[in-house]
C-alpha cells in the first residue's frame, strides 16, 4: 500500500469511526440484500457482527503502515470464515458492499483516490483471507 493511500484511509476512517456501528449494520443489510443465501452463516445478531467487523477494520486501519505483519492474523480470519461456510465468490460482493457503505458515509469526500485506496485495502484483506482456500 502506498503511503498516500494509507494516509487517505486513516483520515477517512476518522470520519467513519464515530458512526462505525451504524456503518457495520448497514454493511450487513447491503450484504444480505445482495446475497440473501449467506444469511444463514451468521448466527449472532447483526449488531454484534457489525461490532466485530468494524473493530477488525479499525485494527487494520490503525496498523496500515505495517500490513505485512497482519498477514498471519488475516489468514486466520480467513480460515474461520471457511469454517462458517464462506466461499471464494463471496469476497467480491463483500468488498463491493463495504465500498458502497464507505462511499455513502463519506458523501462528497469520496473522491476517486480514496475509492481506489479503500478498494486496494479491502482486496488485500480479501486476497489474504482467501489464501486459506489454496
Amino acid at each position: 500500500m502506498k503511503k498516500k493511500q494509507a494516509q487517505l484511509i486513516k483520515q477517512s476512517w476518522k470520519r467513519i469511526e464515530p458512526m462505525a456501528q451504524e456503518a457495520g449494520e448497514e454493511f450487513y443489510r447491503k450484504l444480505f440484500n445482495s446475497e440473501p443465501l449467506i444469511r444463514h452463516m451468521f448466527k449472532t445478531d447483526i449488531a454484534s457482527q457489525a461490532l466485530k467487523l468494524t473493530t477488525t477494520l479499525a485494527y487494520v486501519v490503525e496498523n496500515i503502515d505495517r500490513l505485512s505483519s497482519l498477514r498471519p492474523q488475516i489468514r486466520q480470519l480467513g480460515q474461520r470464515h471457511i469454517d462458517y461456510g464462506a466461499q471464494p465468490e463471496h469476497y467480491q460482493v463483500v468488498c463491493e458492499c463495504m465500498l458502497k457503505v464507505l462511499s455513502d458515509g463519506m458523501k462528497e469526500e469520496w473522491i476517486p483516490e480514496l475509492a481506489e485506496a479503500w478498494s486496494d485495502l479491502l482486496h488485500w484483506i480479501s486476497d489474504n483471507m482467501q489464501q486459506t482456500f489454496e
